[in-house]
């Protein structure tokens, strides 16, 4: 297995090594585990979670290793003992993971990422695997969900300014996983091969001595095919400008402030009467998916999403755990008050009707063996490493997105609703 080549080891916790050294002196570190990875709960508000960050999840673990300055690290530190040490030292991920693939829906219980090795290879992933996959869940769901308000309208994800800057590129990884068009983040396009798109800022303009030598400037280097930012000023006499400066056949206005909806309205008046017919409009300025349905009716051609996205749409993170379900084939399970889980390793299926639309997830023991299945239902659960290798070619980004707009169409209607109420579909154990 083959990674991005830097240490991926000491993004994780100081208890998972205290927890490696203690079980190395006590002789239960090689015990045969199993870890799942699970959200107990959608989301406040969500009927659908979708699985995010599931390749990046497994290039980070390749690259989960102890060198010379990682061990030097830990021993400045007196984080572990000098025998636990030279067992990192030879440490590498040897164990299997299966799981959902990247893209595909998920609902509280779903066995999302379920490691099977020793206690010690396996627990030190914790962190690891929980920090990308709530991350990036968290994102692409309520990416998904501003898709599906945009109903078939372009999204350009713009939040770079909004999180860190490295949170900024997995973020618009995520935003194009859901189903976003462009991003404006050029090291994403770099890393993920995603199309970026980019014009220019209200500081542009007011560069400029006026508003009509910022349009021109902007239309001389970059063609009548550009996007204007209108609303600098006053937004009517901007687009006016606008249309004096590049013609009729200019490609778009930007609106990244005010009363959107209102103001597209009066902007698709003016450029129609100004014979700009073919002009669009595109809007910015703090939407969210709510904000975005809301001007389903409006003449809005494309949108610009930053903070809400990167933000997880006011839920950062996908509240998904790492729990050891299982020891030396023997079930066991959390049973604290609120944070139950259910023993025993486990996969899942889902359950369809014939026109595809999914009924019910039927999560079951894997010792118990696959239940019966119906002709349209099918297994979620791929396998993904086998002794730390790769099992066959990783979907492509595309072809995970592919599987974001299937599970879409997949869903009960009600289960698009942005309103408050259950999951889409009920999570069955079996």
């Amino acid at each position: 297995m083959t990674g991005s080549g830097a240490s991926t080891a000491l993004l994780t916790d100081h208890y998972e090594l205290t927890m490696v050294a203690a079980a190395l002196a006590a002789g239960t570190a090689d015990r045969r585990c199993v870890f799942e990875t699970f959200a107990r709960r959608l989301p406040d508000g969500r009927r659908y979670g979708i699985v995010g960050g599931t390749a990046r999840v497994i290039e980070a673990i390749a690259d989960f290793t102890f060198g010379d300055d990682e061990l030097r690290e830990l021993a400045d530190h007196e984080v572990v003992d000098a025998a636990t040490l030279d067992w990192l030292a030879n440490y590498r991920f040897r164990g299997d993971v299966d799981g959902y693939p990247e893209g595909e829906l998920y609902f509280p219980g779903s066995p999302l990422f379920t490691v099977r090795g020793t206690f010690a290879e396996a627990v030190l992933l914790e962190t690891l695997v929980l920090s990308i996959l709530n991350h990036d869940s968290a994102i692409v769901s309520a990416g998904a969900r501003m898709v599906s308000a945009a109903n078939g309208r372009p999204i350009i994800e713009m939040g770079g300014r909004r999180t860190h800057e490295r949170a900024a590129v997995s973020s618009a990884r995520a935003a194009y996983l859901a189903g976003f068009a462009t991003t404006s983040n050029l090291e994403a396009g770099r890393t993920y091969t995603i199309p970026t798109a980019g014009t220019c800022a209200h500081a542009f303009t007011l560069l400029h001595d006026s508003e009509r030598d910022a349009f021109a400037a902007q239309v001389e280097a970059l063609g009548s095919d550009t996007t204007l930012l209108v609303d600098t000023y006053d937004i009517t006499q901007g687009i006016e400008t606008a249309i004096e400066v590049a013609g009729t056949g200019l490609g778009a206005i930007r609106i990244d402030s005010g009363d959107v909806g209102v103001l597209a309205r009066q902007a698709r008046a003016q450029l129609d009467a100004l014979g700009a017919r073919n002009t669009r409009i595109v809007v910015s300025g703090d939407l969210d998916e709510n904000a975005i349905a809301a001007l389903r009716a409006e003449p809005v051609d494309a949108y610009g999403v930053g903070t809400s996205l990167v933000t997880g749409s006011g839920s950062p993170t996908a509240g998904m755990v790492y729990k050891l379900v299982e020891v030396d084939g023997r079930p066991v399970a959390k049973r604290s008050s609120h944070k139950e889980s259910r023993a025993g390793w486990k996969a899942a299926l889902r359950r369809c009707k014939p026109t595809g639309t999914a009924l019910e997830e039927v999560v079951y023991a894997v010792a118990d063996g696959t239940p019966e299945r119906g002709e349209h239902d099918r297994e979620l659960v791929e396998p993904m490493l086998r002794g730390g290798q790769p099992v066959g070619d990783p979907p492509t980004l595309d072809e995970s997105r592919q599987r974001v707009r299937d599970g879409l169409v997949s869903l009960p209607w009600e289960g698009l609703k942005l309103s408050h109420g259950e999951p889409a579909i009920p999570t069955v154990y079996q």
